[in-house]
């Protein structure tokens, strides 16, 4: 459900690398490889992650739609390589292998493995787990950076942090008056992206405790963004709502099993009078305040000025050590799921990969509302009509 902006990833696990082509940017925003590529970096962060990440050190070609360091309003094309792919070259040959390559054809459980070889009617699982691989969210980030650099040349932040891994809770609320980059410089140098020390040892307890076992553990996480004016998205339509926009988005990421905005699926448990932010005058100025932000930052499916507040749930990753019982599509007998390199988990990742989510989004409603062809054009607009 994007306006303005458009996006789009090609690539597999294995294969030479992935692309990216963004489409919508505004002219004249400052952009280099290394500020895509630290946030590609964030991503490759976290306890429990797969030997793969041990090989691949992620950084993206700008190949179109930038020149002299300044976006010109063309798409903008981007290329992350994988390192590893001369490892899989003649497995991932692009034409026809010079010998035989073993197909493979038991399905894990939780993956896409057995509904996507019946959609397309593979008989190598190979040709769906390749694409399904969160690998892909690599590419994601990757463009998501643009559009985080082009929110916050706006004054607009996104931040993460894990809330949980498995039964270890972090139930640290963030300090009043931390900014979400300042989140996210604290977070990021704990190795499951926690606030809390003590829950994070816990946290490293539980991913330890199931890769010892060869097995898998999931977790929530948080997306903080602030510095959102009142009207993103519209009430007038069910596709233009914001909520709905970065409920679609956050829920296309891999392994993301539901997701909540502000109080959420809490709120169901209390009265009205005690659900709704109550809106007061500020005591400088002639603004509004308001009394809480059960409602997460949107209400109508509409931003209100409020910090923008989602969470959401990963389950455990599919692919496990201790293989699950699975059918081999070949021959019809019982037997194990495929097994490829895992992580134990990847709940950090999946706040980085998400915080990219919302940007994408949130710079697409914003320039819905403000367009505008050169970021200059985009500025003097808000000058003009924001409201916070």
């Amino acid at each position: 459900m994007m306006r303005r902006l458009r996006w789009l990833t090609a690539g597999e696990s294995h294969g030479q690398g992935l692309i990216g082509i963004l489409e919508g940017i505004p002219a004249g925003l400052p952009l280099d490889a290394e500020y895509i590529g630290r946030q590609l970096a964030r991503r490759q962060i976290g306890h429990g992650r797969g030997k793969r990440m041990d090989i691949e050190q992620d950084g993206a070609q700008i190949w179109s739609g930038v020149r002299h360091g300044f976006t010109i309003g063309s798409p903008i094309a981007l290329v992350v390589a994988n390192r590893d792919w001369h490892n899989w070259q003649h497995i991932m040959s692009v034409g026809p292998p010079d010998q035989e390559v073993k197909p493979v054809t038991l399905p894990r459980p939780g993956h896409a493995d057995l509904a996507g070889a019946k959609k397309f009617d593979h008989t190598d699982i190979r040709n769906v787990l390749e694409r399904a691989s969160a690998r892909e969210t690599a590419m994601r980030v990757a463009l998501g950076s643009i559009a985080r650099k082009l929110l916050a040349d706006l004054g607009i932040e996104v931040g993460s942090r894990v809330t949980s891994i498995g039964p270890a809770n972090d139930e640290t609320p963030v300090p009043a008056g931390m900014s979400p980059k300042e989140l996210n410089k604290a977070v990021d140098s704990s190795s499951v992206r926690c606030l809390d020390q003590q829950a994070a040892q816990a946290m490293v307890e539980v991913i330890d405790t199931a890769k010892e076992s060869g097995d898998s553990v999931g977790g929530t996480f948080e997306v903080i963004a602030t510095g959102l004016p009142y009207g993103l998205g519209s009430y007038t339509q069910w596709d233009l709502k914001l909520r709905s926009r970065l409920g679609e988005a956050i829920m296309s990421v891999n392994a993301i099993e539901g997701v909540e905005f502000g109080t959420g699926f809490g709120g169901g448990r209390l009265l009205g009078s005690a659900f709704h932010d109550e809106i007061m005058p500020e005591e400088q100025g002639p603004g509004l305040t308001r009394a809480s932000n059960n409602a997460g930052g949107m209400e109508g499916g509409v931003s209100n000025a409020q910090p923008l507040i989602l969470r959401a749930v990963m389950k455990p990753i599919p692919t496990l050590i201790k293989s699950l019982r699975s059918v081999d599509l070949a021959s019809g007998s019982a037997g194990s799921a495929h097994k490829e390199r895992t992580d134990a988990c990847a709940v950090p990742a999946a706040a980085i990969v998400a915080e990219s989510m919302v940007c994408l989004v949130t710079a697409d409603a914003l320039l819905e509302k403000f367009g505008g062809d050169s970021m200059d054009q985009v500025r003097a607009h808000m000058d003009a009509s924001a409201h916070y």
